[in-house]
């Protein structure tokens, strides 16, 4: 819908609901010039608390009467024409995203939270099946590479805002606003040391830990170190696909409306 809607060119479309919904949409409408704005709903919404908008969706539209539009970049991930035809959206032509993309332990946790646990419980679903998992996850470790380095761990985070999950500060200096992706690479294959992660990020203290690196990163491939073990990857809150696949940096791909008062 959204992307006949651009073909006819409406100037602007408006999308109700949560991070998945937001990204169906934008890969709906990128690239392009047609505007989105943003009525935030759904279960965490990364992107509405990176925007400061009103969590409501009847006060992000009122104040959306008053809105300028904003430029700016979306993060990328294609993937090997040979990708498995289990993936959901996996092909050459690759898929955007709007503020974070995840592989390894997080992604799993998607892949295996089902839609009517998360429907009932929330934010909460995503913490119990991390809770649930990740004594039985196997940490499959990856690498990702690109000009500068390369950088190997059992789970990635690529973010274009600050937040992640709604409510850790992952990624200090990170908005949608700015023309940068940075990427959270976590080396240990501990469950235990996992426990410790999620503790240290809820204090903004994971940075200060030896085997977690953040790293600015426009255009990363990252590809699991035993190819025969799938390592799945999850695009604002969703499953996308597995690795092998390559993370960049799009700039000047969207149009984004931003009330007034909250432009930056």
């Amino acid at each position: 819908m959204a992307q006949e809607a651009a073909r006819q060119g409406h100037q602007a479309i408006f999308v109700c609901g949560g991070d998945g919904t937001i990204n169906e949409v934008v890969n709906g409408m990128a690239p392009g010039e047609c505007a989105l704005g943003i009525l935030p709903g759904g279960t965490a919404n990364v992107a509405a608390k990176d925007l400061g908008l009103p969590h409501h969706p009847v006060a992000a539209a009122r104040a959306l009467t008053h809105a300028a539009p904003h430029r700016i970049a979306l993060g990328r991930v294609t993937w090997q024409a040979s990708e498995p035809a289990g993936a959901r959206h996996a092909d050459s032509s690759g898929r955007y995203f709007l503020s974070v993309a995840g592989v390894g332990f997080d992604a799993y946790v998607v892949h295996r939270l089902t839609w009517s646990f998360k429907t009932a419980l929330g934010v909460a679903a995503y913490a119990w099946e991390a809770i649930h998992q990740v004594c039985r996850y196997e940490f499959p470790r990856f690498a990702c590479r690109n000009s500068q380095g390369e950088w190997r761990g059992t789970q990635a985070l690529f973010q274009r805002t600050e937040r992640y999950a709604g409510w850790f500060h992952l990624a200090p200096g990170g908005s949608l606003l700015n023309r940068r992706m940075q990427v959270c690479v976590f080396e240990s294959s501990s469950p235990w040391r996992y426990v410790l992660y999620t503790g240290a990020l809820a204090l903004r203290q994971h940075l200060g830990l030896g085997d977690v690196h953040l790293v600015e990163g426009s255009h990363l491939a990252c590809a699991a170190e035993n190819p025969r073990r799938p390592i799945y990857v999850e695009l604002d809150g969703e499953l996308a696909g597995e690795l092998p696949a390559t993370f960049e940096l799009v700039p000047d791909a969207l149009t984004l409306l931003l009330p007034t008062a909250t432009g930056r």
